[in-house]
């Protein structure tokens, strides 16, 4: 276990639970940050020196890398919780002997390319070209962080509509992981020697049909279960443009509608074998978040 990590994007959602999981177990925790609002509202108590030993650094990735590299001159274990296109002007800036732990995105297996996707591939490409020792974490759809909007907003759309009307009826497979086992993941890759650059996807236990997915959300929210419409995807892509003028209806995009024609799961084998990390249940995990509302 290092004595120290720097933790870029340490007001993001899992920037934020990293760093707290880390000042419980002891570690010094050097928060490198963008945005210093950002991140008085994530740690409130941190301008009072309660939550961690040390000022946030302030570094924004995308300027010259002479000016990351002098807020990362003293690292020796660095995790990057920002979006991994970043990833490039952090192996230029980081130092040589640095471990890198990045978090990427199973976004990267889509079918329909986006920014997104496109950005997680650069980053991956670019720590397995540095040769650094490290691994890059490839999650699947995120749930239970604080603030997190995956289930929470599909709560609030299942607690507007009568039905649900999902493409092909929601038969695609989708892995969801709870926050907290994403943190777990990323204390056990810190505390791994890793011996040249790694990808390992972290997901949940078992990969479920979006509209059981849909169900159990319903169940754990206590809402009754709706009734699934099956329609064609082009035609709920069209209509999810509307969404976004629909008073108090979360939007939906057209991308999202495309997604969810597309399976999402995945072998976890390696992430237990390599991390020790074994997620929770789908339904334990919708279960302690809803408990936490």
């Amino acid at each position: 276990m290092p004595d120290v990590v720097h933790v870029i994007g340490a007001s993001g959602r899992s920037g934020a639970a990293l760093c707290r999981a880390l000042t419980t177990r002891g570690t010094h925790v050097v928060p490198v940050i963008r945005n210093g609002a950002r991140y008085a509202a994530a740690f409130p108590d941190a301008s009072v020196g309660s939550e961690f030993e040390e000022a946030p650094r302030i570094a924004d990735l995308t300027d010259p890398v002479s000016a990351l590299a002098s807020v990362l001159a003293d690292a020796t274990v660095i995790v990057c919780t920002a979006h991994a296109r970043n990833i490039p002007a952090l192996v230029a800036a980081a130092p040589k002997a640095a471990r890198l732990i990045c978090l990427g995105s199973t976004r990267k297996f889509t079918h329909w390319p986006d920014a997104h996707g496109n950005g997680v591939l650069k980053g991956e490409r670019a720590l397995f070209a540095s040769g650094r020792d490290g691994v890059i974490l490839h999650p699947t759809m995120i749930y239970g962080a604080q603030g997190e909007d995956n289930v929470q907003r599909l709560a609030a759309l299942l607690s507007r509509l009568p039905v649900v009307p999902l493409p092909a009826g929601g038969r695609a497979l989708v892995q969801p992981i709870h926050q907290d086992d994403v943190t777990a993941s990323l204390l056990a890759a810190i505390d791994r020697q890793w011996v040249g650059p790694h990808a390992v996807v972290i997901a949940g236990p078992v990969a479920v049909a979006y509209r059981d997915f849909v169900a159990l959300v319903a169940r754990a929210a206590g809402m009754p279960s709706r009734f699934v419409l099956a329609l064609p995807g082009s035609v709920l892509m069209a209509a999810a443009v509307a969404t976004a003028w629909l008073p108090k209806c979360p939007s939906v995009g057209p991308g999202e509608i495309r997604r969810l024609l597309e399976d999402k799961n995945f072998d976890i084998w390696p992430m237990i074998n390599q991390l020790n990390v074994v997620p929770r249940s789908l339904e334990t995990g919708l279960g302690q978040l809803f408990l936490r509302r």
